[in-house]
């Protein structure tokens, strides 16, 4: 599971996404209209008579403890078992989907999880699909929550047919996770293999920890965008409309990108009570966890746009693969060609910065050439906002992320995120051209520094 990191201010009122769509936070919305571009798919937004089930043509539920053939406790661990019962899953008459986890007098808990019929919502080659639902994340917290873990997201289909044994090779995208009642999300793609690999399972690649203001009180709404339109391909996260988290298919190798990604997926909505996630975070469930308290569901949602024409050039700094960098010149953070658990914002000194990094994230500068007279050391341009006891250090590796760090400083608060500093670190001779990953190292979960930009001298 992702560490928990530095909280991310999000908007709760009314937010416009880039593609047109507006959010209003009332209690209960019809599924908005089409982003621009795209169309509806699927879509349902659960205006059945109080007390129903679901339609069985469009969702199938999940019964017992694990797909059959499949891992036991659903592969994390988790507690209850699942039930098609209307105790635990149901309409409400008010346009929501209740999944409502519950425990009985001997201490045993039923919950909900359920799947969309369909496992054909895929990106055409050139094209985009977008996967979003309004819900509200159950309204508990403090000792009270420990355990509760409610989810959205998706499977890719090959799962379905073998209880998801080859997991997770065919792609999981976490769309809002939350646990223990943290009034956070967060957003994780799985791919590749397990343990480890490229997409470092079984946390996969993921946002970490970002704040959610509200979440456990009221509708927001949570949505990834596949995009195939652009070059490199991007998974995107939105939370109310605001794009938080955004992995390129050049972050892992092709074979793994393709294998996550380019087919179908199906769409999942469950309440897990205990397992992997919520004890990395606390644990639970525990004497003191409250029954009953649901997730609602307002609407699900899934467009798609067509595909065809060539792929535009993603909107990102990053310079082309083949473009050669001058190491003794500034090179922006923001410019990376690919990163892992970071996020671009606005910088005070003028321009952007790399912010919310903690231990295990990194940049990776391609191209970067030192010529032949050797390098010194490198400078960076840093700030840090981290409390008291919180550090890490600024490592610079080549060629692998594995290799030796060639140079590092450590660094501690510089008396906020956007106080700037620059602190200069020594290195080893260095010719030639080569690939440059800023790694960065702590002891302690917390984001730890910003970065505005290297330069070696």
């Amino acid at each position: 599971m992702a560490p928990p990191r530095r909280f991310l201010a999000v908007a709760t009122a009314v937010v416009a996404v880039a593609a047109s769509v507006v959010f209003v936070n009332q209690a209960e919305a019809a599924v908005p209209a089409p982003p621009s571009g795209m169309s509806l798919v699927f879509g349902d937004d659960f205006t059945g008579a109080a007390g129903t089930g679901l339609n069985r043509s469009n969702w199938l539920y999940d019964i017992g403890t694990g797909y059959p053939g499949g891992a036991a406790n659903w592969g994390t661990g988790e507690i209850e078992t699942m039930t098609d019962s209307t105790a635990n899953v149901y309409q409400d008459g008010a346009g929501n989907l209740v999944i409502k986890p519950i425990r009985d007098s001997a201490g045993r808990w039923t919950s909900g999880r359920v799947e969309t019929q369909r496992t054909d919502f895929a990106a055409p080659t050139g094209g985009k699909v977008r996967i979003e639902a309004r819900l509200q994340q159950p309204n508990v917290s403090g000792a009270a929550a420990a355990g509760y873990w409610p989810a959205f997201w998706a499977l890719g289909d090959a799962a379905r047919p073998v209880g998801a044994t080859n997991w997770p090779s065919i792609g999981e995208w976490d769309i809002m996770e939350d646990i223990n009642g943290r009034s956070s999300v967060f957003a994780a793609l799985h791919c590749g293999t397990n343990p480890g690999g490229v997409c470092n399972e079984t946390t996969g690649l993921t946002s970490g920890e970002r704040a959610c203001s509200g979440c456990q009180t009221a509708f927001h709404t949570y949505a990834i965008e596949y995009d195939r339109s652009t070059s490199p391909e991007q998974l995107r996260w939105y939370l109310d409309g605001n794009n938080y988290f955004t992995l390129n298919s050049s972050q892992v190798d092709a074979t793994t990108w393709n294998n996550a990604t380019h087919h179908g997926m199906f769409v999942i909505l469950n309440v897990a009570i205990g397992g992997g996630f919520p004890a990395a975070f606390g644990g639970g469930p525990t004497s003191a966890t409250q029954s009953g308290v649901p997730m609602l569901v307002d609407y699900v949602a899934v467009w798609q746009s067509s595909g065809g024409g060539t792929p535009t050039t993603s909107p990102t700094t990053s310079p082309t693969s083949g473009t050669t960098r001058d190491a003794y010149a500034q090179i922006q953070a923001e410019s990376y060609n690919s990163s892992a658990g970071v996020q671009v914002e606005t910088c005070s000194e003028g321009g952007q910065d790399v912010a919310y990094i903690a231990n295990g994230d990194w940049l990776q500068f391609n191209n970067v050439n030192f010529g032949t007279g050797g390098v010194k050391d490198f400078v960076a341009r840093v700030a840090s906002g981290a409390a008291s006891g919180v550090s890490g250090l600024v490592e610079v590796r080549l060629d692998s992320r594995s290799n030796t760090p060639i140079g590092s400083f450590a660094l501690g608060s510089t008396g906020g995120w956007q106080t700037w500093t620059s602190i200069p670190g020594n290195v080893s001779s260095v010719t030639g051209t080569h690939t440059v990953y800023l790694t960065f190292t702590s002891g302690q979960p917390a984001d730890f520094v910003n970065v505005n930009w290297i330069q070696f001298r």
